[in-house]
């Protein structure tokens, strides 16, 4: 139980990748903080998988991409916890589309609320854990926020920035003994690939030299990890979880 007694909060934690975060963590002795926005249904459930497992975890609707319902999740998680040790930025949404079609509330819309409820998480855990001196805070980026992708300007722009937000965090916390890290998954077995035909799977397998599509639990590992005192001497860095996709 690497992580016992700790206390995670894991943003957009009710499906995908950000439930295998919540479920990783919670199996390594963390107690969990399931942050939904819509997902109520899937973020109870995944409260329910804890506690049947013997953790505790609770669920908070909260907007992350505004200010003072960020706040809110940040402060319910230390008022129950009394602490907050980890923050797992995974919160996000895609509107893709080429860039002649794109609207501005495409745009706005996604950078609000992968890359500014990215922000105002990191703004509001950021005084508890320089109290505490000490923190992990794991930000969900993207590959495509590093080489692009057509049709994903808006959503290669916001994971551009968390990489960008999460490397200047890193250097202003780190005296602190808090580590802030991004990892950047590529394609991953979720709800959004199951529904591609399997002849685009199957050429996204070919672009991949471990010839296979990533599983939520490759990115969970990859975030327990950092979370652990095993990487305590990581920090500033991003994680590329895409089977040597770029590269």
């Amino acid at each position: 139980m690497l992580l016992k007694g700790k206390c995670a909060v894991v943003t957009g934690a009710g499906k995908g990748i950000g439930r295998a975060i919540a479920l990783k963590l919670a199996e390594q002795g963390a107690n969990i903080v399931i942050n939904y926005r819509s997902s109520e249904k899937e973020a109870e459930e995944v409260v329910q998988a804890i506690e049947e497992a013997g953790g505790a975890a609770f669920a908070v609707k909260a907007d992350v991409s505004k200010f003072d319902e960020a706040e809110k999740l940040i402060k319910g998680a230390q008022e129950k916890f009394g602490r907050v040790d980890i923050l797992v930025n995974n919160a996000g949404i895609t509107k893709d589309t080429l860039l002649l079609r794109m609207k501005e509330e495409d745009f706005d819309s996604v950078i609000s609320v992968n890359l500014k409820g990215c922000f105002n998480c990191v703004k509001h855990v950021s005084p508890i854990m320089l109290k505490q001196k000490s923190g992990r805070i794991i930000n969900i980026s993207s590959v495509i926020g590093l080489v692009g992708n057509a049709g994903q300007a808006n959503y290669a722009a916001s994971k551009a920035g968390i990489i960008g937000l999460t490397k200047s965090v890193a250097k202003e916390l780190g005296s602190r003994g808090i580590t802030v890290n991004a990892v950047a998954p590529g394609f991953i077995e979720t709800d959004m690939t199951d529904v591609l035909s399997d002849k685009i799977k199957e050429s996204m397998q070919d672009s991949i030299p471990l010839k296979r599509l990533g599983k939520t639990s490759d990115v969970a590992e990859a975030v327990a990890f950092l979370a652990s005192e095993g990487a305590s001497y990581i920090t500033g860095q991003v994680i590329n979880v895409d089977g040597g996709m770029v590269v």
